[in-house]
């Protein structure tokens, strides 16, 4: 037996059900509703034939009218093993068919409605008499309208079928995505407490006894800092998962403020100072004030984690010896600061995929989780701007080129 609930989390929108069921009704002709498991309905009668519009002026579907404890009583049965039922009433068809999400009746659609063949005058008026309309009326309209033989019900029936699994398989899917998404809710929680929490506490430690313990043994102090390097590449792994969580989710936002570029390019640069200077790598600035007089509406803090991240690679991936050129220029309202190396470069048929989450160069010293470069191009993009990437190839060096309007243009 089918157990007849909605399952968890999926409340069911009928308004879904509207356009679809108006659509069948029209095609049809025939009378369309839709109920949910308590025998409520929640959608019709839908007609579109003068017969079908008689018989909604009559008592026929009124709340204790006959036909709505003939439909009521079909729900029951298809609700209580999940097949497909039928009825007559004084010789006009009716159909039922169940709603089904995960292999559970969440509701049942009623149709039909219509004569098999031509009836007969009295039986128009049996029929007539039960639902308060005068039968010469019925009559009129029942020899006027086609009979929907047997052969045809089960088409319509097959045709509906399909259409109602569709449109579940659909709410299926839609529940997949919402479960998902608050997978990723919860592992964005829980990495950002039970990770983040103890990674800061071990950090402060770690500072701790560096700071306040005197005379400590080379090989412990060299440990300790050792300790300090690792927790905090760890701590920036984190950081970039719960960004990257966050852009999955459209969780990640920016808090726009005016700021000045040369800033923060200036604090951006200063973070990659001492790794350049141990590979002997030059930073050339253009112009030197690195765009000092350009304003921006931005969020200075993501922004500057943008050029970091570009910096940071572009000191990884370049040798000893070689040279980083960052370059700041306005063109046409908008700002462009391209950051050019001399490092490895990157093969043409890499490129489409840069800016990919969890994409790590092969060659080099590849770190992290390779999720710096989408994390960029996300936060330039909620600022409306571009950042791309280009490259000669092989040991050619590559260009980072971000674009971002200028405040008031």
């Amino acid at each position: 037996m089918i157990t007849v609930k909605l399952p968890a989390n999926a409340p069911v929108d009928w308004e879904d059900w509207e356009t679809p069921l108006k659509q069948f009704t029209e095609a049809t002709g025939l009378v369309t509703s839709a109920f949910d498991t308590d025998g409520m309905r929640r959608i019709g009668p839908r007609t579109a034939s003068r017969l079908g519009g008689l018989l909604a002026g009559s008592r026929l579907w009124a709340e204790d009218g006959p036909g709505t404890a003939l439909e009521r009583a079909l729900v029951r049965a298809v609700c209580a093993d999940g097949k497909a039922a039928s009825d007559q009433f004084g010789g006009l068809r009716v159909c039922a068919l169940p709603l089904l999400l995960r292999g559970e009746v969440y509701g049942v659609l009623v149709f039909g409605w219509r004569f098999a063949d031509f009836s007969s005058p009295l039986e128009c008026e049996r029929i007539a008499r039960e639902i308060g309309v005068p039968g010469h009326l019925l009559w009129n309209e029942v020899r006027l309208d086609a009979p929907v033989s047997e052969k045809r019900m089960e088409t319509y029936s097959a045709l509906l079928g399909t259409l109602s699994r569709t449109l579940d398989r659909q709410r299926e899917t839609i529940d997949d995505l919402t479960r998902v998404n608050r997978t990723r809710e919860l592992f964005l929680a829980t990495v950002s407490h039970e990770m983040r929490t103890p990674l800061s506490a071990l950090s402060m430690r770690i500072e701790l006894l560096l700071r306040t313990v005197p005379d400590l043994p080379p090989k412990v102090a060299s440990g300790l800092e050792a300790m300090r390097v690792h927790v905090r590449q760890e701590a920036g792994m984190v950081e970039d998962l719960i960004d990257a969580a966050r852009t999955l989710t459209g969780q990640m936002s920016i808090a726009r403020s005016p700021i000045m570029l040369g800033q923060v390019v200036r604090d951006a640069i200063s973070t990659v100072e001492t790794a350049a200077h141990a590979k002997n790598i030059r930073l050339l600035v253009t112009p030197s004030d690195c765009g000092e007089h350009i304003r921006l509406e931005a969020d200075g803090r993501r922004l500057q984690q943008v050029i970091w991240n570009l910096l940071f690679n572009a000191v990884k991936f370049t040798p000893e010896g070689g040279v980083i050129r960052i370059m700041i220029e306005r063109l046409d309202g908008m700002v462009a600061i391209d950051i050019a190396d001399s490092g490895q470069g990157i093969e043409p048929e890499d490129l489409p995929h840069v800016f990919g989450a969890f994409t790590l160069q092969e060659h080099g010293n590849a770190t992290g989780l390779g999720l710096g470069l989408y994390i960029a191009r996300r936060i330039v993009e909620l600022h409306t701007g571009t950042l791309s990437v280009s490259s000669a190839g092989r040991g050619q060096g590559a260009t980072f080129a971000i674009r971002l309007p200028v405040a008031g243009e």
